[in-house]
């Protein structure tokens, strides 16, 4: 099967490549158009798979096609924005179709869920590798940014953290899976779901938000920087699981909450006077901690002492 003949028969005619909205021309010319409407921005996001390091290889191509395209559109989440589309290049060792029909429909039916559109791209041979590039609207001046955090505010999380990472082991083969609780901690590493309602009920309320995908220590400390404040973390308030607690027990589940990673949960900066109103819609704003004048992270056990965490998060480019 020719490059072009794979793009027809696989992408181009899935229906999330269907044009509408604003898609005025999707895959088939050398650009994609869109129509931004007028008062909006358009925010972009680039995240590249490569296999053996953001996933195992081999592993079901249904679950890679839902799960590239979720920790993109993720970051479309953090912005407050409203998502439009994106493009998909992928570098294949072989076109094979068992595998490129299995990738396909994830990634069909995690676009369904999120309502983006595939809008062009590109195929190559190569090592299996995904690029995925997402396009969104967010009214202008109000995409939320990592910068805005002042001191006095809450520091929080939009739901549980650490289950993603603690299906790692689970994901290599290296434990058991056959628990209720191993398959819900499988389901979140797989199968992520984008706070995309969620990021745009942010929008004129959080004043600094970010998606958390190399754990909630380094992603904070991403906010921290950008702002120029301290965030403190209350150690006992960090969210998780009950699957994650009963898989791990309590000391290895909170280590994968604060440093896993691959959460795809929003954490953001919030004043205090609009918890209350937040909570009453049904959001789920949880409180781990607040914002104060400083640098870097803190976090804190029971007892208000600073608690030394040695791995503070993913990096690609660590010793």
């Amino acid at each position: 099967m020719g490059e072009f003949e794979l793009i027809r028969h696989y992408f181009a005619a899935a229906a999330c490549a269907r044009v509408g909205g604003d898609v005025l021309l999707g895959i088939g010319d050398d650009c994609a158009v869109l129509a931004v409407p007028a008062g909006e921005q358009l925010v972009v996001s680039t995240d590249t798979l490569v296999a053996g390091v953001h996933f195992p290889d081999p592993c079901d191509p249904y679950l890679l096609g839902q799960r590239a395209l979720a920790v993109s559109t993720s970051d479309l989440a953090a912005m407050g924005a409203t998502p439009i589309g994106f493009t998909l290049a992928l570098s294949l060792p072989a076109a094979e179709p068992g595998w490129l029909e299995g990738f396909a429909r994830g990634l069909d039916a995690m676009a369904a869920r999120c309502e983006m559109r595939l809008i062009g791209g590109d195929t190559t041979r190569g090592p299996l590798s995904i690029t995925v590039t997402v396009f969104g609207r967010v009214p202008a001046g109000q995409a939320l940014l990592r910068s805005g955090a002042r001191a006095g505010d809450l520091l929080c999380v939009g739901g549980m953290l650490g289950d993603a990472a603690g299906a790692l082991p689970l994901v290599l083969g290296e434990r058991e899976c056959g628990t209720a609780e191993a398959a819900q901690l499988l389901d979140r590493y797989w199968s992520p779901q984008p706070q995309l309602a969620f990021g745009q009920a942010l929008r004129g309320k959080a004043t600094s938000a970010l998606d958390i995908s190399d754990g909630l220590l380094a992603d904070c400390g991403h906010i921290a920087a950008a702002s120029g404040v301290q965030l403190c973390i209350q150690q006992q308030q960090v969210p998780l699981s009950e699957a994650l607690t009963e898989l791990l027990g309590p000391e290895a589940a909170l280590q994968c909450g604060l440093t896993g990673g691959d959460d795809y949960v929003l954490a953001f900066t919030l004043p205090a006077d609009e918890l209350q109103g937040l909570q009453a819609a049904g959001w789920p704003v949880q409180v781990i901690g607040a914002v104060e004048p400083g640098e870097g992270v803190r976090l804190l056990d029971a007892d208000g002492n600073t608690s030394v965490v040695g791995k503070q998060g993913y990096n690609h480019f660590s010793p």
